[in-house]
Formats: structure tokens, C-alpha cells, sequence
């Protein structure tokens, strides 16, 4: 069963990475008492995630700021590294919150996860966007299919704030 609106997002850990190195972060540091934007997507590097996803949210990144949100952040079944390494390669500049689910704990937690072994690609997240007030879901964005970029993109989102 995946994540609905009203749901409280899973206190789970996962990392990101710092000056200092990779860093632990729980969801509730990320989420408990904000408004939070999180985007997830299937994977760095990818045709579609690289092309559109996550270019639309560093473009409209001060936008969604200015409607009250305390952070953006983009989720993938990737590790600290690669998410880092592509967040610099997609000039986010330490705008946008680089969240890795290496071992998959807080998409399977949300029931959003996407498996595409058969493609010889694991277990992925689905694409997705939500809006967080407090740790709960105000709005719950999901993508037909994971090449799709129809309701999980930075406008859509935008015009939710």
C-alpha cells in the first residue's frame, strides 16, 4: 500500500552528503514541523530525471520557496555519492536536498517502490512529487509509468502551493 494524503511520512534514515562526508538524515529531521517539497524519481542519470525532473525544480526553486516551502528535496534509490556527484552536474547548487535511498528503506516504506529487475535495474522508486506539512501529506503526485514527467514536475507542484 503506498503513501496517501494524509498519511504521516515513515520515520525512517537515510543520507545525504555534506562537506563533512556522507550524513545519516532521518525523515523527521528532513520533514517535522515544515513544509517540505519532495520530488522522487527513478534514478541519477537517467534519460528523463536528468533531461526534465530535476532541471524543472532547480529552475522553479525560488519560486516554490517563496510559497512558504522550507525545502525541496529530490529522493532517489541511489547512494550519497552518485546523488551528489549529480546534483553538482545539475548545478543545484545546495538548493535542492539530495536524498539517497541506497538500500531502498524509505521508498519501500512508502510504498512507491518500482521494480525493474527485469530490466536489469533493481528495485527503483516510482516518480513522484509531495507536498509535507509536519511530516504529513497534503499532496500526492504519481507518474503513470517511470519515462512519464506528467504530474510530479516542478510546475505542477508549483501551482499546488
Amino acid at each position: 500500500m503506498s503513501i496517501q494524503i494524509g498519511d504521516k511520512i515513515p520515520n525512517v534514515t537515510i543520507s545525504t552528503m555534506t562537506s563533512d562526508g556522507i550524513q545519516e538524515i532521518s525523515t523527521d529531521e528532513i520533514f517535522s514541523g515544515k513544509k517540505v517539497v519532495m520530488f522522487a524519481l527513478p534514478g541519477a542519470f537517467t534519460p528523463t530525471c536528468s533531461a526534465s525532473h530535476l532541471p524543472g525544480y532547480v529552475v522553479r526553486h525560488d519560486e516554490i520557496k517563496a510559497k512558504g516551502v522550507d525545502a525541496v528535496a529530490c529522493l532517489s534509490v541511489n547512494d550519497a555519492f552518485v546523488m551528489d556527484a549529480w546534483g553538482k552536474s545539475q548545478n543545484t547548487d545546495g538548493n535542492i536536498l539530495m536524498l539517497a535511498d541506497g538500500s531502498c528503506n524509505l521508498t519501500q516504506a512508502l510504498g512507491m517502490e518500482l521494480d525493474l529487475t527485469e530490466r536489469n535495474l533493481g528495485v527503483r522508486s516510482k516518480r513522484y512529487a509531495l507536498i509535507a506539512e509536519d511530516g504529513v501529506v497534503t499532496h500526492l503526485n504519481v507518474d503513470p509509468s517511470p519515462g512519464e514527467l506528467k504530474v510530479s514536475d516542478a510546475d505542477t507542484v508549483l501551482g499546488l502551493l
